[in-house]
């Protein structure tokens, strides 16, 4: 038998719906945390159904942070009207501009990366290993791993999610595609922090 706080506790744990959440623990015979594996695929799933759709509707917000210190633009898109002006679209928004506030992505996804810049950090990555005295052989799975790193901390959708680092904010995403049964892309973003780039005279 589900019981309620199960229901509940999972609801809070991923943001599902409460039917979601209760299918989730029925078909994973009440373990938890395969619930939460069971609803993060669901995500994936509706995630890939909803991929062909066109996001024009949607949200800008800004979020201002530490007294006026960092300030964020972001742009997040979604099918219609009706899914932007839900709490839950609102939620995600505003989370995802204080992840652009807290860590500083440079990109969206790694889609984004141009090749020059790329191509530059293979070179230094590769330099690194080859410094440490890594054989030759073993260089280019070590470049591979780190530039997985690289990704993880310059692309947004790559970063792991502030509120809770065991998701990356791509699964935030695909949980809300599935919640609200819409495509949403975040489309831009910009990051503004006080004094940034002014370098201070001698």
């Amino acid at each position: 038998m589900i019981s309620a706080a199960d229901v509940k506790e999972l609801r809070n744990r991923t943001g599902a719906g409460m039917m979601d959440c209760k299918k989730a623990l029925e078909d994973s015979g009440g373990d938890m945390e395969k619930a939460i594996e069971y609803l993060r695929k669901k995500g994936l799933a509706t995630a890939a159904k909803r991929a062909g759709k066109i996001a024009s509707e949607g949200l800008v917000h800004a979020y201002i942070h530490g007294g006026g210190r960092i300030g964020v633009l972001i742009e997040v898109n979604c099918e219609t009207d009706f899914v932007a002006k839900t709490d839950a679209f609102k939620e995600l928004v505003h989370d995802l501009a204080m992840q652009v506030a807290a860590s500083r992505p440079e990109y969206i996804a790694r889609e984004d990366v141009p090749e020059e810049v790329l191509a530059k950090e293979k070179e230094i990555l590769k330099a690194q290993a080859l410094n440490e005295g890594k054989p030759e052989k073993v260089v280019e799975k070590i470049v591979a791993g780190r530039l997985e790193k690289f990704y993880q901390d310059s692309c947004l959708l790559e970063q792991p999610f502030i509120k809770d680092m065991d998701r990356k904010v791509q699964d935030l995403i695909n949980e809300a595609v599935a919640r609200l049964g819409e495509k949403i892309v975040v489309r831009r973003f910009a990051r503004y922090e006080v004094g940034e780039g002014i370098v201070a005279e001698e």
